[in-house]
């Protein structure tokens, strides 16, 4: 079977944004670009992640918020998809930039995901970025169908309490319902919660920015063009 060469990717990556461009399906368009370049399932993935139309890209960058505009007031976190970036980021995993200028992990986890220590330690960074950000109230909100989601909010939950940190942490079985419509801030790089949201800002890709060798693969990633510039 035919694998493909990582030189590759930026090619298939401009061929999958003409055509998104053009209003082609993108299913479809993944899977003519995917065949035509050999891409692996996992370069497959990345492309999804990351690459997008330019209309789709403009409306998400409209949306975004800098991170410091969320200080004194509400924000709504998207627990799973932020820890699980993070986790991705500090772990060593690939990550993408995307053309909409979010951060996203490219491991596919969110339905297997179980809590290591890398969790406490994505948690811990995402606290303390929190501390210095200062929102006025923050809601943390887990999938409850993901295994020990209720223990993982309590945990969250147990963290802010002691680092002085206002607002709550739950499981909830469809937390889009709330992340949707939220009158504040949210933080998730879920397209489709963006896509649906007044107000985004991409708190995983604020934390890991200041990680220094993070900070470096992402301008790697970017000079090599396969994923647009925030």
């Amino acid at each position: 079977m035919k694998t493909s060469k990582f030189k590759d990717l930026p090619k298939a990556a401009r061929d999958f944004r003409f055509l998104l461009n053009r209003g082609y399906p993108r299913k479809a368009v993944l899977d003519l670009v995917g065949n035509r370049y050999g891409l692996t399932s996992d370069e497959r993935h990345l492309l999804h992640r990351g690459v997008f139309s330019n209309s789709d890209s403009g409306s998400r960058r409209k949306k975004k918020v800098f991170i410091g505009e969320v200080r004194n007031k509400d924000l709504v976190i998207d627990g799973h998809n932020v820890l699980i970036t993070v986790e991705t980021g500090i772990s060593g995993r690939p990550l993408v930039v995307g053309d909409d200028g979010f951060i996203r992990d490219i491991s596919g986890l969110s339905g297997n995901f179980q809590k290591t220590e890398m969790t406490v330690q994505a948690l811990e960074l995402v606290l303390n970025f929190l501390k210095r950000v200062k929102p006025c109230q923050t809601l943390f909100l887990f999938d409850s169908p993901i295994s020990r989601s209720g223990e993982l909010a309590q945990e969250v939950r147990s963290r802010m309490q002691k680092e002085n940190l206002s607002g709550d942490a739950m499981a909830v079985r469809v937390p889009e319902k709330i992340l949707i419509g939220f009158p504040g801030t949210v933080a998730t790089s879920d397209t489709a919660i963006i896509d649906r949201s007044h107000k985004v800002t991409d708190l995983a890709g604020y934390v890991l920015s200041r990680q220094k060798k993070l900070k470096s693969l992402i301008r790697w990633r970017r000079k090599r063009g396969i994923v647009g510039k925030k």
